[in-house]
């Protein structure tokens, strides 16, 4: 049974089943075939096995989605696959690649490949969003490490008063939440901003910054709290099997702890890796984007692991290059050498800050696409694999004839 919702239209508000016109009583069967019922007016029709589809597929528009939200996708090729050229169907035409990758399952150098060539080819977009929410995440953070650091070095140095101490220690962990509440803001928006960029390249469209935020504006307080929700699960996880431990002073129960929240963390990270491209393309809730992302990683945990930690070693190898050697430079030239660097004072002197910040900003702005571009391709990839997706964005595209199998 295939029950999965379809594309909506960036920029609508309806959430799956709550699409003006849509049937709210159609049965669901075990039939792979596709629905016989036609869509409201404006929105993709869906042939049935063996008849042509109409001579001429509308073009998709800036604005759209990738077919009827609600809507039933499955695949008429049978088996996991959905797509020309599968097991099975050899003497097929090659998958059409309408955008940045082709319409069919896809390899890890396929994923990253069209990460990369969305970001290459739609610079224009992509390079803005990220370097301004990098350039000011890494102000604050700059205004934070040099006045909240250096009020930790003095309320930890000898013979400082207590009450002062602790008022300075609390002024300093305000300051970095503060900054790191705001970090987190502006990787939403930039999450969500590049999802929808990213869902454009797949069909071959460009994007811009305005129609991107349009697109994505009206998910974001749903982004929000999943974020929030996920971030505060992992916290409440964490708390549940090491906070024990620490209250009875029993080092063997906190190590049993850590061990044992390391993987579950990781484990409920992959499963729910996917829920930000579902909440945002299929305009759900937050809870309905979770229970998709856990149904479509279903079975391909560790795939989807392995793609993911290989994405973020690529990218921290990446930022590492560009970011260290500027932070040694600044902290030598700038932060009295190793006796600063002996006496803490060289991480919080202005020019080691600053050139830190700018590796970091020139780190972010290419780290950031890439990784919210795997995430996307991962997700379009599984739909692919497990819902016969192609067919849609191959008529989405204005493809021909895609998917037939009587010419």
């Amino acid at each position: 049974m295939n029950d999965s919702p379809g594309w909506a239209t960036p920029g609508s508000d309806p959430s799956d089943g709550e699409r003006p016109g849509a049937p709210t009583d159609r049965p669901v069967t075990g039939d792979p075939k596709w629905s016989a019922e036609q869509p409201p007016p404006g929105q993709w029709t869906s042939p049935t096995p063996g008849q042509t589809p109409p001579p001429q597929a509308p073009q998709q528009q800036p604005g759209q989605g990738w077919g009827p939200q609600g809507g039933q996708y499955g695949s008429p090729y049978g088996g996991q696959y959905g797509y020309p050229g599968g097991p099975g169907q050899w003497g097929q035409p090659p998958a059409a690649k309408p955008g940045v990758i082709p319409l069919r399952p896809l390899g890890l150098g396929e994923i990253l490949d069209g990460a990369v060539a969305t970001m290459r080819s739609h610079w224009r977009s992509v390079l803005p969003i990220t370097l301004v929410v990098a350039t000011v995440v890494q102000v604050l953070s700059l205004l934070a490490q040099k006045y909240a650091m250096s009020d930790l070095t003095v309320a930890t140095e000898p013979g400082a008063d207590l009450e002062e101490s602790l008022n300075s220690l609390a002024v300093a962990m305000g300051a970095l939440i503060g900054a790191s509440f705001i970090a987190a803001l502006g990787g939403i928006v930039a999450t969500a901003m590049l999802t929808m960029i990213y869902s454009r390249a797949v069909l071959g469209n460009t994007s811009t910054i305005s129609g991107a935020w349009r697109d994505s504006r009206s998910q974001l307080l749903r982004l929000f709290g999943l974020t929030l929700l996920l971030g505060l699960g992992a916290v409440l996880l964490a708390a549940v099997l090491i906070v024990p431990g620490a209250l009875t002073r029993n080092a063997g129960l906190i190590a049993v702890g850590i061990f044992a929240v390391i993987p579950l963390i990781t484990w409920l990270w992959i499963k729910f890796s996917l829920a930000s491209p579902a909440l945002m393309l299929e305009k759900t809730t937050v809870f309905k984007a979770l229970g998709r992302s856990s149904k479509l990683v279903k079975g391909t945990w560790w795939r989807i692991f392995g793609i993911t930690l290989l994405t973020n070693i690529i990218t921290g190898i990446v930022a590492a290059i560009i970011v260290w050697p500027l932070t040694i430079v600044g902290m030598a030239v700038f932060g009295g050498g190793l006796g600063g660097i002996e006496d803490g004072t060289a991480s919080t002197a202005w020019g080691a800050l600053i050139l830190s910040g700018i590796g970091a900003i020139i780190a972010q702005t290419i780290v950031m696409p890439i990784q919210a571009g795997v995430t996307v391709l991962l997700y379009v990839d599984q739909r692919i694999r497990r819902e016969g997706l192609d067919l849609e964005l191959a008529r989405a595209a204005g493809i021909e004839n895609y998917g037939t199998t009587g010419g």
